[in-house]
């Protein structure tokens, strides 16, 4: 069974219904297109609508699809209108929380005598479980972030800034196969630690600083996502302690970790440690989500999720503990669902690093 028919039966589909698609992540699933466009797909159809510059890829990556390519002055939507007309299709269901309200506009005039419904989430259920191709992607994704960190470390000195970790830990990524960024690299050193999405910049790095980076490399359109702090020589007390926190905590949720368990109940073994410890009103954020071709995908690890995890689900597991005016720690691996228990794909040293 194809993607695309998986997603269809998930929907469940009516005679003369269609699914327009939007997203890039969905269209790439379905397709394996990662161009410019829109795609549609019913019971034995499935259309890339596209321009002149995209025709041809959307030829060589997307087998079985037709491909329409839109003339001067014709809207995606209007030539998918024509498409589907030829399929006796006059029913479409959208992803409503990408399209715009203009944009829904659009689709109504451009497509007249259709009917619009909401699109229920189906393509993004039917991501969360990892096909093998899609775990050996992400496997690669994580091996090269990891192979990154472990040649950057030896270069991070006194005098560096931000930027200058960032660029080396990039670069290193893409030299060594990277596709591309999963998303935008954060380096926090110092105090800059207690910002959990802190944008690198020119604080420059001294002795004592603990030093977090969370990247990803990008390969086959999958993403990895991993979180390590070091320090730069010895760290201050209470730092080194929060970071045994953190470790106790990433350690126990990741080794929990199983098919069957609660969502949220993941997310409490970590909560309850960091709590006990006296620091549980500086963890703000969920303890994790889902990875693949988009680095936030469901479901999460949170303590609102009462999703039930499932074998072949990628999960991160990243607790943390962040300080204003001291600083913070984040420790994250990329992990699959198993039955019995969890496998990391990062297999970068845990343990405090003291450069």
């Amino acid at each position: 069974m194809t993607r695309a028919e998986r997603i269809v039966g998930k929907a469940g589909l009516q005679p003369g219904e269609a699914i327009l698609l939007s997203k890039e992540s969905n269209i790439f699933y379905v397709s394996g297109y990662a161009g410019e466009g829109i795609a549609l797909i019913a019971d034995h159809y499935c259309a890339i609508v596209t321009d002149s510059r995209y025709t041809e890829a959307a030829q060589r990556t997307a087998p079985g699809f037709e491909v329409g390519e839109i003339k001067t002055g014709q809207s995606h939507y209007q030539l998918a209108a024509e498409m589907l007309t030829g399929q006796n299709i006059h029913a479409v269901r959208f992803e409503v929380d990408k399209v715009t309200v203009a944009g829904f506009e659009r689709m109504k005039k451009d497509m007249p005598g259709f009917t619009f419904t909401e699109l229920n989430g189906e393509p993004e259920y039917v991501r969360r479980y990892k096909e093998p191709s899609e775990l050996a992607l992400i496997r690669e994704a994580c091996d090269i972030s990891c192979r990154a960190l472990a040649n950057i470390l030896p270069q991070i000195k006194e005098g560096m800034t931000e930027t200058d970790v960032r660029i080396a830990l990039e670069f290193e990524m893409l030299r060594l196969g990277g596709d591309g960024l999963a998303f935008d690299t954060i380096v926090a050193s110092g105090d800059n630690g207690s910002l959990p999405h802190a944008v690198p910049g020119p604080r420059k790095l001294k002795k004592g600083d603990m030093i977090t980076m969370d990247f990803g490399a990008k390969k086959g359109g999958y993403c990895a996502d991993m979180t390590r702090t070091v320090s730069l020589g010895e760290p201050d007390p209470e730092m080194k302690k929060i970071y045994g926190i953190v470790y106790e905590a990433q350690c126990a949720a990741q080794d929990a970790m199983h098919a069957g368990l609660v969502c949220s109940d993941v997310d409490k073994i970590a909560r309850d440690i960091i709590g006990n410890a006296g620091y549980g009103q500086y963890f703000g954020h969920g303890l994790g989500h889902s990875v693949g071709i988009d680095i936030h995908e469901n479901p999460r690890l949170s303590p609102l999720c009462k999703d039930v995890l499932e074998e072949n689900v990628t999960m991160t597991v990243e607790p943390g503990i962040y300080v204003p005016g001291l600083g913070g720690v984040r420790i994250e691996n990329t992990c699959v669902v198993g039955k019995d228990a969890s496998e990391t794909l990062v297999y970068a040293q845990k343990e405090l690093l003291i450069l």
